[in-house]
């Protein structure tokens, strides 16, 4: 054996014999551990047995199922024939600018004059229109029969409470600001 390898073998052989010393304080605490009383674990919770439920309200009445028979006769309502009165609105005109705003929200604004008189509208956004008669305006198809310089007036078609339509007279005013 070579010098080095005597030199690692005694030095490996001490390092473990060290190790080996001082081992009473080690022990005395493993000793003094194991006197302690050891404490009690509860024992685990006992499980409750599974109860059945039987549904028994399936055997019961419907409850949206009508069950009173009704003892008077039911009277009939009185259908009313609709009668055409050939006033409805044109599905197949292209809407207008002014179409897309309900009476209430259009300012008159003033009327112009050149060879036709117009009148001056202004739109929710301030976008002034300039529109004539026959023109149409607001949501229930109302054209525009007479344009002075305060008022506009229009006719339009509304449905009635039957399904059918009927005109009715409206009007624009211009709005005094001052």
């Amino acid at each position: 054996m070579t010098d080095l390898s005597k030199l690692l073998i005694l030095f490996v052989t001490l390092i473990l014999s060290g190790c080996q010393k001082d081992k009473d304080d080690l022990t005395a605490y493993i000793a003094n551990i194991q006197a302690q009383p050891q404490p009690e674990i509860e024992p685990m919770p006992v499980m409750k047995t599974y109860e059945k439920f039987v549904y028994s309200a399936g055997e019961l009445r419907d409850p949206f199922v009508k069950t009173v028979i009704d003892i008077l006769p039911v009277e009939e309502e009185i259908i009313e024939e609709l009668i055409d009165n050939g006033i409805h609105p044109d599905q197949s005109r292209l809407k207008e600018a002014l179409e897309f705003y309900a009476l209430n929200e259009l300012q008159l604004v003033g009327t112009l004059q050149q060879e036709n008189i117009w009148a001056l509208v202004r739109a929710p956004e301030g976008v002034i229109h300039r529109v004539k008669i026959g023109d149409y305006m607001g949501l229930d198809d109302g054209q525009i029969l007479t344009i002075s310089d305060v008022e506009v007036t229009l006719k339009e078609i509304v449905s009635d409470e039957r399904g059918g339509y009927v005109e009715r007279d409206s009007s624009l005013s211009v709005v005094d600001v001052n």
